[in-house]
């Protein structure tokens, strides 16, 4: 069983990959943390507490940072909504957030746990994990991995090189991807493949109830949004797949390859940089 902290910002993405998490035996799920990307933090945090509540799911939430570490913020409102994630009934919360910071949250978390054991599940951009590490550097070494949901090695959908995770905070992503821990890139090349097809969609709808009602209303939202923006025929279920990673390691191919996260270009800005022809 994979003990993981998701660290997201939901998001239509974050929240099946949320529901995903809470609902597999192969998979631990230690705590949630939030971070501001596809909308405000009161609204990403509220969300995060709604989909606990639509599942039954009780673990911590741990509200994080506001804004980016350096750049002015950017959300997502033309995806997700002015909620961060409308179209599904939000219920209201059924617990109350954790006292602590996200950052705090994931240095304790991670420290109280034997090492290389805690997975870093970040879908959002990087701002908590990078504070978290260059708070308590210690965590570097007893993380078993971080599996972050960004970039891209072929094209963005930010700008034309850039992902959105890592474009709204790239010296964020720069932090993470440059520190010595195992890091899996799953970027826009892979979960654009991914995609919640009308063969997936049938399947959930035959389950029935509640849960499966929330998941139906979450991509008939963002599949017409994407489908405006993007003309995708359904929705990519972009950060459900990390989830999916640590589930099963053979649910896609990886490759090495060496990231760097572009900072200073004028219209590179956020671009992830991918060498596969040189060890990380």
């Amino acid at each position: 069983m994979k003990k993981i902290i998701i660290d997201c910002d939901p998001g239509h993405d974050d929240a099946i990959a949320i529901l995903l998490a809470a609902g597999n035996p192969e998979i631990d799920l230690l705590g949630i943390t939030t971070v501001a990307g596809n909308q405000t933090l009161e609204k990403i945090t509220r969300n995060a507490q709604s989909v606990c509540a639509v599942a039954g799911i009780n673990v911590p939430i741990a509200k994080g940072s506001s804004v980016p570490l350096v750049q002015k913020q950017v959300v997502a409102g033309d995806i997700h909504g002015t909620t961060g994630l409308d179209g599904p009934f939000l219920p209201e919360p059924t617990f109350d957030l954790d006292s602590r910071h996200a950052v705090d949250f994931i240095i304790d978390t991670v420290m109280s746990h034997e090492p290389n054991t805690v997975n870093l599940v970040p879908i959002g951009p990087l701002t908590n994990i990078a504070l978290a590490m260059r708070k308590e550097p210690q965590i570097i070494s007893r993380v078993e991995s971080v599996i972050v949901m960004g970039g891209a090695y072929t094209r963005g959908n930010v700008s034309p090189v850039a992902e959105f995770n890592i474009y709204v905070d790239p010296e964020a992503a720069d932090a993470v991807f440059s520190a010595d821990w195992p890091v899996t890139m799953v970027g826009l090349d892979l979960t654009h493949q991914a995609l919640a097809r009308k063969e997936l969609q049938d399947r959930v709808a035959a389950i029935g109830g509640d849960i499966s009602t929330f998941v139906l209303d979450v991509w008939e939202f963002v599949g017409s949004t994407y489908r405006e923006v993007y003309e995708f025929d359904y929705p990519p279920i972009h950060d459900a797949c990390c989830v999916a990673a640590l589930i099963n390691p053979n649910v896609f191919t990886t490759a090495r390859a060496e990231v760097k996260v572009e900072l200073r270009g004028e219209y590179t800005r956020g671009m992830t940089v991918t060498n596969f022809e040189s060890e990380p």
